[in-house]
């Protein structure tokens, strides 16, 4: 496994960090999970990634279950907050009063004293910036939190978010936007910004929910049991990519992942780890022994002739437009 530091801080992470959204307390029965999560430490993955709102709390349950028996210095854990936990009208936003009770959560659903990255899950646009940055300083400086990221904010977002940080005197480290081969909507603007301010990306969906992978084939039914399929968030998610013109261009990029010697999966992901400011890229698994081939992307090297040939037969369907995130439903977004 290959490692990577985390913006200008000393924090170290896996090139490849497993992440539990939609599959634990939810698709995934627990037990298998849990072997999911083994495997992952097995193929030498150390960082893992979660969040509050996941299969409404579980999923962070689930993982610390999971995560029970190793030693805690051995592994990175990163947590969220912004969603819906409850129903009051407290029980999300980036407020300091949900903030500080979603940590505590967190912490006890996890089994932790601390979490090594807690990150935004959005901009929240209801509450000044001050008193999240506020709380979250609060939290590094009580260590239940190391190091603080965001999640899908704007370029403008995290430059303010990190002249802030600066202020409080606090590690402000990572974004954790979308990005693959299909949708490079970061490349424009947030990527530039978070190399001047000292913030990396830790990529979600660098295989496109699976579309990457060569499984959806053009004028084909969906294949029972996929993303696809799943009507607690992923279908509704990965069919934006669902069009034959996508998944024709696609098929073209099996011959070069055989000519590499990679899957199609690693292909993609050697891919997205070619940018220097992406620390890490994000995988889910529903059966343990996908962790292997996905793991072992983190030692594979794209080469940049093979790469412009990958871009060149997916540049006419490419997502690269900013104004598109925003057209995302509240439900889509949450991940």
């Amino acid at each position: 496994m290959q490692f990577r530091f985390l913006g200008r801080s000393g924090l170290k992470v896996s090139a490849i960090s497993y992440g539990n959204w939609i599959t634990h307390g939810s698709q995934v029965e627990d037990d298998r999970a849990i072997e999911c999560v083994h495997a992952a430490l097995e193929a030498g993955i150390t960082t893992f990634d979660t969040a509050d709102v996941y299969a409404g709390t579980r999923a962070e349950v689930v993982l610390g279950r999971a995560l029970a028996d190793q030693r805690r210095e051995s592994i990175e854990l990163f947590t969220k907050v912004y969603w819906p936990t409850g129903p009051g009208p407290n029980d999300m936003g980036l407020s300091r009063k949900h903030i500080m009770e979603s940590c505590h959560g967190s912490l006890r659903r996890l089994g932790t004293d601390y979490v090594d990255l807690y990150q935004a899950h959005r901009f929240d646009h209801e509450t000044p910036l001050e008193e999240t940055m506020t709380a979250f300083a609060d939290l590094v400086r009580q260590g239940k939190v190391l190091y603080l990221g965001v999640s899908e904010w704007s370029a403008e977002q995290i430059r303010a978010g990190a002249e802030l940080a600066a202020e409080l005197k606090v590690p402000f480290v990572s974004n954790q936007p979308q990005y693959s081969l299909l949708w490079r909507v970061i490349e424009g603007e947030v990527v530039p910004v978070s190399r001047e301010v000292g913030v990396s990306q830790i990529v979600w969906s660098p295989m496109a929910q699976g579309v990457l992978t060569g499984k959806y084939l053009p004028g084909q039914p969906v294949p029972e049991g996929s993303r696809a399929t799943d009507d607690k968030g992923g279908a509704d998610f990965v069919g934006r990519f669902l069009r034959d013109e996508v998944l024709e261009a696609v098929q073209q990029l099996a011959p070069l992942a055989d000519e590499a010697g990679m899957t199609m999966a690693q292909l993609a992901l050697a891919w997205v780890l070619r940018n220097d400011n992406v620390a890490s890229a994000i995988v889910g698994a529903s059966r343990p022994e996908q962790l292997a081939d996905t793991a072992a992307a983190a030692e594979l090297t794209l080469d940049d002739d093979l790469a412009a040939r990958v871009e060149e037969i997916l540049a006419p369907v490419v997502v690269d437009d900013v104004a598109l995130t925003e057209k995302m439903t509240p439900r889509t977004r949450l991940v």
